[in-house]
């Protein structure tokens, strides 16, 4: 048992080398296409007008979300969305059903999610964008431990596809989301913080798998 689980890490550290690798190689292409761009740029700003346009719903679809649905939990203690979770992108603020949201229509433009730790609350919008590409985002409130606040940022910094920040209208001191899937943990001890971002970060049940988590917004 204990060298299936050591293949398995082994088999995830790969995989997350390799988004790593992946992210970089995309963020070349994006610079390059954005020097090409430039030359282009009146043409552009009018094309992206019209794109941006389209790519927005209208503000009646946006007012809950989509998020018509409830969470069951898990034997495991994970809390899974049993509903519609939209994914249009709007311009207006969505009223998710749920704190943290889980998922549902968002931002055009994403919370950079790259192992990225903020210090202050994050725009819900951008960051359900991040879920939408394979993110697991931790949030605390002011009754987290500060060591575990500390603790849980270590973590997420040396992990691609994970942010951090804080929301003190969650209900639990510590909480762990991904796309259509939530936890509470008592800490950073805590050994479901692992097994959480062992199954989520990059985990299937992530819409846009290997869409970029850098080049988004960033505090």
């Amino acid at each position: 048992m204990g060298s299936a689980k050591k293949s398995t890490a082994s088999a995830r550290k790969a995989r997350i080398e390799e988004m790593r690798r992946a992210e970089q190689a995309r963020e070349r292409r994006n610079r390059i296409l954005t020097i090409a761009a430039s030359v282009v740029v009146v043409a552009g700003l009018v094309v992206g007008g019209v794109v941006l346009v389209q790519s927005q719903s209208d503000d009646s679809t946006a007012a809950d979300g989509k998020g018509k649905g409830h969470f069951v939990t898990g034997s495991d203690g994970v809390k899974t969305w049993k509903g519609t979770l939209g994914r249009n992108h709007v311009a207006k603020t969505v009223d998710y059903p749920m704190e943290p949201p889980v998922g549902g229509d968002h931002n055009q433009v994403w919370m950079n999610c790259n192992g990225d730790v903020y210090a202050k609350a994050l725009n819900n919008m951008n960051a359900v964008h991040s879920l939408e590409h394979g993110a697991v985002w931790v949030t605390y409130t002011d009754k987290a431990k500060k060591s575990d606040v500390e603790a849980l940022a270590a973590k997420v910094k040396k992990t691609p596809y994970t942010l951090m920040s804080p929301d003190d209208k969650q209900k639990d001191p510590i909480m762990l989301s991904a796309w259509g899937h939530q936890r509470t943990v008592t800490g950073a001890s805590d050994p479901n913080v692992d097994t959480f971002f062992e199954k989520f970060v990059q985990g299937a049940q992530t819409p846009e798998p290997g869409a970029a988590c850098t080049s988004g917004l960033a505090q």
